[in-house]
């Protein structure tokens, strides 16, 4: 090890860091691995994953339902097909379009499936929509990167000599059979400083890529540009945007003619178009002309209109100080608005008329839990998937139609997941926290009924807290199989930073406030403390990504209130942050290590270098992925390595493939997650 430590980790995130890393700790992990508790949890949820009764979730495309299944037979997985009248059934006829695991043997790669886009033309002879040809991403390992294959969705083969792009972060759309919108790595300076695409070309087939019509050319330092075709008859049209940082950006409707027109909004705004419609989503207050509409507001208005200056904007929902709106979708002529009161959803119907909107309540919705609500095809329907979950429910599938004026005419329940384990004695609680500013911070438990109170349960304190993502309940069968039927508490904190709020709780800790939403988490562990749930030698906790640069703050910031503590994929050297993979596309949340005066709040959450080697802490566990090239796995060899030569409890894990979701197939999933629970497990 060389003497600098502090230096060498400085300059150093990949293999030789790796390799000391390894070199004296592998051997932990794999005894964990070894022990026969590891191997019944990982049977377990293994199971889970592998089960033939998971919900399949389906798109539909043209006359059939397509899902993409992975389990013990298909390690990599299938993208297969069925109609509506056999997916209703119980065990649905399945039709294989594209079998990875086949692939891979072909090609001898180790392909990780990355979705597909899907042509909707017209066919000439009937008039009648026509899906025939897809673009399928394929990912190496499961990074972000893919590659781009044309697809026939009839002959279900490759076709022969058609569109194919390099490996590239970045995409694809459809304009007609032999155009597209491309936006990828054309070579030198084409790339955004975030590692993603600056320019968007209109490729035609059978030409060099190289030769493709520039449409637009961004800044280096904006973090995307892209560009969408919308299909809908009658109002066929271009799109191209702009993200300048994670939270603000530009949208232009592409003329005919080549030239562009800015979608006149806030940048912070997030817009969205839909036949006639302009919504607008407000992240910040925003006034036109006498009047201001508030922040995480959802505004909706005729789009030629505001093209051509009107302002006649109808403000189709305001958030109140319980409430926010975390999503929301069209059918063919109804839009279905998500919110959450408190951390529970409700959903509400909204049809457009003469007058303005009409409202109507969704009815027969559970009092408590997570709703997912999606179109099942906003150009030709009215019908939604409805999904419905709390920690104890298995999800359910439902169809639901609308009609008309916007009132339920069927619900009919598809599918359900069965019990993947045994929730009998088991209750799930909300309670509140008071953080050290005051502020009330929402949080459930999960435990048993009969729990003594007396604060030995080994509890597992879970969150995120960033880019306004709200954390919901949901049905998981591997927690419950790996952690609760096993006598474990689950706790989900709801802290500043995620969208549980709307715009305003996801401010409350951006960049300098960044402290808060650590404040909020090390609250919530107190009161289950102060409420004899658990103690801080049986307390762990456990995220990933930003949820693992917040349990790389709890280890360095708040030690003592926890006996071990799982970091998966996470930031944690946070003035390099930005010169890693697509780190610079975070610093709109987190703040410019580069700026000096940004680098001194920086520097109050940054777990590398908050660590003291002095100092004591819990037992850790690091995972992280060789494939990550969105967080790199830099950050955990360093901070492991660091640890470990200051005589620190370190155990250390890191998968050769998976990407960011640390996991390419369902082994490698079950494994990863066997990993954390018996961890836990075991220190608490």
């Amino acid at each position: 090890m060389p003497a600098d430590l502090y230096l060498w980790l400085e300059e150093v995130e990949g293999e030789e860091a790796l390799d000391w890393v390894r070199s004296r700790n592998d051997e932990k992990a794999a005894q964990l691995a070894q022990a026969p508790e590891f191997q019944t949890t990982k049977h377990r949820i293994r199971s889970v994953l592998d089960s033939d009764e998971k919900i399949p979730a389906v798109a539909k495309i043209g006359d059939f339902y397509y899902n993409f299944w992975r389990d013990e037979t298909h390690e990599r997985g299938i993208w297969r097909r069925t109609t509506l009248d056999s997916y209703r059934t119980a065990e649905p006829e399945w039709e294989t379009v594209l079998d990875i695991d086949a692939l891979n043997v072909q090609e001898e790669e180790n392909w990780v499936w990355g979705g597909a886009r899907i042509l909707r033309e017209i066919d000439p002879a009937t008039g009648e929509p026509v899906r025939r040809r897809a673009l399928v991403h394929l990912s190496r390992g499961g990074a972000d990167a893919t590659v781009t294959r044309e697809f026939d969705l009839v002959d279900k083969d490759w076709v022969e000599g058609g569109f194919e792009l390099a490996e590239s972060k970045g995409g694809v759309s459809w304009i007609d059979r032999d155009t597209l919108f491309v936006y990828t790595d054309f070579g030198p300076d084409t790339m955004t400083t975030s590692g993603y695409p600056r320019q968007v070309k209109r490729w035609k087939r059978g030409t060099d890529l190289a030769a493709a019509e520039m449409i637009y050319d961004g800044a280096s330092t904006d973090m995307f540009i892209g560009a969408y075709y919308d299909s809908t008859p009658g109002f066929e049209r271009s799109f191209v945007s702009r993200a300048l940082t994670f939270y603000s950006g530009e949208d232009f409707l592409l003329e005919p003619s080549g030239q562009m027109q800015k979608i006149d909004v806030p940048d912070s705004a997030e817009i969205a178009v839909h036949r006639q419609w302009l919504t607008i989503e407000l992240r910040d207050d925003w006034t036109v002309g006498e009047t201001t509409y508030e922040a995480g507001s959802l505004l909706a208005t005729d789009f030629a209109a505001f093209l051509a200056g009107e302002r006649n904007l109808e403000v189709v929902y305001q958030p109140s100080g319980a409430s926010s709106l975390v999503g929301y979708c069209w059918t063919r002529h109804h839009l279905i608005l998500n919110t959450l009161v408190d951390v529970v959803s409700h959903l509400e119907v909204l049809t457009p008329g003469e007058s303005g909107f009409a409202r109507r309540p969704f009815p027969d919705l559970p009092a408590t839990g997570s709703i997912g609500v999606s179109a099942v095809d906003a150009i030709d329907s009215d019908d939604l998937w409805l999904t419905v979950t709390d920690f104890l429910t298995p999800t359910t599938l439902s169809l639901v139609q609308l009609d008309e004026a916007g009132a339920v005419s069927s619900q009919e329940k598809l599918k359900s997941m069965p019990d993947f384990f045994d929730t009998s004695g088991l209750v799930s609680e909300q309670f509140f926290a008071i953080s050290n500013d005051g502020t009330s911070i929402p949080y459930f438990v999960v435990r048993p009924q009969d729990l003594a109170f007396d604060g030995t349960a080994p509890t597992l304190l879970s969150g995120y807290g960033g880019f306004e993502i709200a954390r919901t309940p949901i049905y998981s069968g591997a927690l419950g199989a790996g952690w609760l039927e096993r006598g474990g508490v689950y706790v989900l904190a709801n802290i500043r930073g995620g969208g549980e709020y709307g715009p305003a709780w996801h401010k409350a800790a951006l960049k300098e406030n960044r402290h808060r939403a650590y404040e909020d988490f090390a609250a919530v562990a107190r009161d289950l403390v102060a409420r004899n749930i658990t103690s801080p030698e049986h307390l762990g906790t456990q995220g990933g990504s930003n949820g693992g640069l917040l349990t790389g703050n709890m280890l360095t910031q708040y030690p003592e209130l926890f006996g071990a503590i799982v970091i998966q994929v996470p930031l944690l050297d946070m003035k390099r942050y930005n010169k890693l993979l697509a780190g610079a596309s975070w610093m709109a949340e987190y703040g410019d290590p580069d700026d000096p005066d940004q680098w001194e709040f920086i520097s109050g959450f940054s777990p590398y270098h908050l660590f003291d080697p002095k100092r004591e802490y819990p037992p850790v566990l690091f995972t992280t992925s060789t494939r990550d090239d969105r967080v790199h796995p830099g950050h955990a060899r360093k901070m492991a390595a660091q640890m470990l030569a200051a005589g620190c409890d370190v155990t250390y894990y890191e998968n050769i493939e998976g990407g960011h979701g640390g996991a390419a197939n369902n082994e490698q999933a079950a494994h990863m997650a066997a990993l954390a629970y018996e961890f836990l497990r075991k220190r608490l």
